[in-house]
């Protein structure tokens, strides 16, 4: 199958897709996502075993609900997963302009000792949940912090949402069981209807919010991670006695941002005395980009002072 033909059976299937939802009457808005050949490119970087694949799974899935709410066009989400003594003690994903990326660093040794791998506490002790954004035309960032408890990771963004934005949150996160196919939803209660007020004022037991909480929590994760069933029809399924207004939907890609041209105008910021001191005994300056898992070696000849 050509490159061309497998975009055309993805976008057919939902795969690497965000796709933006509204309830005007419920004041209630959504995000609905799946990853597919995106997935694997991300994955492909890096010999994750299953469990730290499937929780990096998530994590991207995450970002891209969160990501695809930005309006700054230029705006960048950034999700952090640190902990204290974990087994995974670092989780980074990011988005910008609908592209994804992300690595974990974790200890093999303590992974294979682990009886169960589902237990978010066992992999990663004791730590916290940041996300950040970063909005460049409004000159803003701002960043939530909350400790990263719960059962799943998708509990302790919702944590992460009624905590630090006072914004009453279901999200669900799933990856089916080959691990190629991943999908999620964010489905959030705006106050009155309006993004611009007061979130203060959103009430957890609000009437028109408990009906869609209800009706969102039904959602399988088969459903959301099952490449042949269309999102929309997922959709349809939850709330087909609802006026749900679908938005167009947004393409996904994975997207690492670290090249050599980018790398060497990094490194050229410093002193040509300080560049020196940075040679290894191949007599490069090696730079390594975490998310892509690539070396780029920079010779001291590459720059011109």
């Amino acid at each position: 199958m050509t490159s061309s033909q497998t975009q055309t059976a993805a976008t057919a299937a939902n795969l690497d897709e965000a796709i933006g939802f509204t309830i005007p009457a419920r004041n209630a808005r959504g995000r609905i996502v799946r990853l597919g050949p995106l997935l694997d490119l991300v994955l492909s970087a890096h010999d994750y075993p299953a469990p730290i694949a499937r929780i990096l799974s998530e994590a991207l899935v995450l970002a891209a609900l969160l990501g695809s709410l930005l309006k700054d066009d230029q705006g960048q989400l950034t999700i952090q997963a640190q902990t204290e003594a974990g087994i995974i003690d670092l989780l980074v994903v990011d988005y910008r302009g609908g592209e994804l990326r992300g690595y974990v660093r974790f200890d093999k040794e303590r992974l294979a000792q682990l009886p169960s791998h589902r237990d978010l506490f066992a992999l990663f002790g004791k730590g916290y949940l940041a996300i950040t954004f970063d909005l460049p035309r409004a000159d803003e960032r701002y960043q939530g912090i909350v400790p990263l408890e719960g059962s799943s990771l998708a509990e302790a963004a919702q944590s992460y949402f009624s905590q630090s934005e006072q914004l009453p949150s279901v999200i669900r996160l799933a990856v089916n069981d080959t691990g190629h196919v991943a999908g999620g939803m964010l489905v959030q209660h705006l106050p009155e209807g309006e993004e611009g007020r007061d979130r203060l004022h959103t009430r957890l037991d609000d009437p028109e919010w408990e009906h869609v909480r209800i009706l969102s929590e039904t959602i399988k994760g088969s459903e959301l991670a099952d490449a042949e069933l269309p999102l929309r029809e997922v959709l349809w399924r939850l709330f087909h006695e609802e006026d749900v207004r679908v938005l167009n939907a947004q393409p996904l890609a994975k997207g690492c941002r670290c090249n050599f041209d980018y790398i060497k105008s990094v490194i050229s910021r410093f002193a040509p005395q300080e560049r020196a001191e940075m040679v290894d005994e191949d007599g490069f300056i090696s730079v390594d980009c975490e998310f892509c898992s690539r070396v780029f070696p920079i010779s001291l000849s590459d720059f011109h002072d």
